[in-house]
C-alpha cells in the first residue's frame, strides 16, 4: 500500500481522546499531518507530549503554532475593551480560543497544498460550527473530514477502536475535560450534562494555596494592560502573570449557562482569574474616563461582538467595524486600577488616571456644584422634563 495514499491531511490535533481517534484512523488512509495551535496554558513539556502522542497515532508530521501573541491581539483585545463577558458571565474562554486556533491551522493547510483537513468535533456542539465556517470560508476547496461526527461515535466507541489498534491510554481515568488557554480554562464533567450539580471543588485546575489579602495594580493604556504591579510587558504576559498570583486564591470559578449556535442548551464550568480580573478592572476605568453615551453605546455594541465571536462570525466585515469603535473608544482610558486578591474572590479597590472625569474642580456628588449656578440647574431640569409634559398634554394621560 502506497504510503501517500489518498492524499494530504491535516488535523487539528489537541491529543485528546477525539482527535486521537481521528489521527489513527484517517492515516490509514491519508497522509495525515498534525497541527495543535498553542494559545496560551500549555508548558513545553505538555507540547512535547503532544508531539510524542500524536507520532504514536501514525501521523507523518506534527506541528505546534504559537499564537498566544496572535490570540490577544487579535481576539482577547477586544474582548478587554469591549468588557466581554457572555450572559454577564463567561469570558469567552474557549469560544474565541477555537476562532484562532481555526485560522492558524486553515492557513497551514493552505501552506503544505493539503486537499483536506479534519477535527475531531461532534455533531451535538458548537466547535464544529466554529471550525467549518472557517475552513470553508478561507479554503473552500480543501474538503472537510469530521469522523466523530459523521459516524456518531460515543466515547467508548473511540477507546475500543484504539485500544484495538494498541494504543492504550488511560481515557477513561480522565473524569473531567479541561481545555486551558490565556483567557481561561474550561472544565466539564458529568454534573455539567445537567442542570442541578455544581461541578466540586477538585473539578478545577486550580487549587486553594494562599490565605489573607494581596493588592496588585494593573495598568491600563488606551485601554490595553500594559503593567502589572508597575513592571510593564506584553499585555498577554501580564495576563500569564495575574493568573498565576490570582489562580493561587482560587479566583475565578463559575458555570456558565448558555445557548449553543445548535439551538440547545449548555452547561460548562470554567476558570478565569486572569480574565475575569482584568475585564472589570478595565470595565471600573472606563466608568471614570468614558462619558455616559460613550459607555451606553460600547455596551450593547460589545455584546454583539461577543456574541457574533461565540456564534463563529468572526470573520464577517462587522466584526471589523466593531473592532474600530472599540479602539476608538479606548483613547481616554489610561490609568492604574488596584484590586484586593482574597481566597474565591476579589474587589475592586479604585482608580488613579489623569482623564478621570469625577473632577472635584466641577462638582462633589450628591454634595456641591461649583460650575453652574442654582436658577442654572432648575432651568436645565424645565427643558430636560419638555417633551415628557408636552406628551402627557397632548394625550391627555
Amino acid at each position: 500500500m502506497s504510503n501517500k495514499k489518498i492524499g494530504k491531511l491535516v488535523i487539528a490535533y489537541s491529543g485528546g481522546l477525539d482527535t486521537s481517534y481521528c489521527a489513527v484512523s484517517l492515516s490509514k488512509e491519508y497522509d495525515v499531518h498534525a497541527v495543535s495551535v498553542n494559545t496560551g496554558g500549555f508548558t513545553s513539556e505538555e507540547i512535547k507530549n503532544i508531539e510524542s502522542n500524536a507520532y504514536k497515532m501514525g501521523v507523518s508530521t506534527y506541528k505546534n503554532i504559537n499564537a498566544i501573541a496572535t490570540f490577544y491581539n487579535k481576539v482577547v483585545k477586544y474582548l478587554i475593551f469591549g468588557n466581554v463577558l457572555k450572559n454577564s458571565t463567561y469570558p469567552l474562554s474557549v469560544s474565541a480560543e477555537r476562532i484562532i486556533q481555526a485560522i492558524e491551522i486553515i492557513e497551514y493547510a493552505k501552506s503544505i497544498d493539503a486537499e483536506y483537513i479534519a477535527h475531531g468535533s461532534t455533531g451535538a456542539g458548537n466547535d464544529q460550527v466554529r471550525f467549518d465556517m472557517i475552513f470553508q470560508t478561507l479554503a473552500p476547496n480543501i474538503k472537510i473530514i469530521t469522523p466523530i461526527r459523521d459516524g456518531s461515535l460515543t466515547r467508548q466507541q473511540e477507546i475500543d477502536y484504539l485500544k484495538a489498534e494498541g494504543i492504550d491510554m488511560p481515557w477513561e481515568k480522565s473524569k473531567y475535560s479541561v481545555n486551558k488557554g490565556l483567557w481561561g480554562t474550561s472544565v466539564g464533567g458529568v454534573e455539567t450534562l445537567k442542570s442541578e450539580k455544581p461541578l466540586p471543588s477538585e473539578a478545577y485546575p486550580s487549587q486553594l494555596k494562599k490565605e489573607g489579602e494581596e493588592k496588585v495594580t494593573l495598568t491600563f493604556e488606551n485601554g490595553e494592560f500594559i503593567a502589572f504591579n508597575g513592571k510593564e510587558n506584553k499585555p498577554e504576559v501580564n495576563i500569564e502573570k495575574l493568573n498565576d498570583i490570582a489562580a493561587a486564591y482560587a479566583i475565578g470559578r463559575d458555570i456558565h449557562v448558555g445557548d449553543t449556535i445548535v439551538g440547545t442548551k449548555g452547561r460548562v464550568g470554567f476558570e478565569a482569574a486572569a480574565a475575569l480580573i482584568t475585564v472589570k478592572a478595565h470595565h471600573l476605568l472606563e466608568k471614570h474616563t468614558l462619558t455616559k453615551w460613550q459607555l451606553q453605546h460600547k455596551e450593547y455594541l460589545s455584546s454583539f461582538y461577543g456574541m457574533h465571536l461565540h456564534e463563529g462570525q468572526y470573520l464577517d466585515p462587522v466584526m471589523r467595524d466593531t473592532e474600530a469603535f472599540l479602539q476608538s473608544s479606548q483613547k481616554m482610558v489610561s490609568g492604574n486600577v488596584v484590586v484586593s486578591l482574597k481566597p474565591y474572590h476579589f474587589s475592586l479597590d479604585g482608580i488613579i488616571s489623569d482623564h478621570d472625569l469625577m473632577s472635584s474642580a466641577f462638582s462633589t456628588y450628591g454634595e456641591e456644584n461649583k460650575a453652574w449656578s442654582a436658577e442654572d440647574a432648575k432651568g436645565f431640569i424645565k427643558i430636560l422634563g419638555n417633551q415628557n409634559k408636552i406628551y402627557r398634554q397632548v394625550n391627555n394621560v
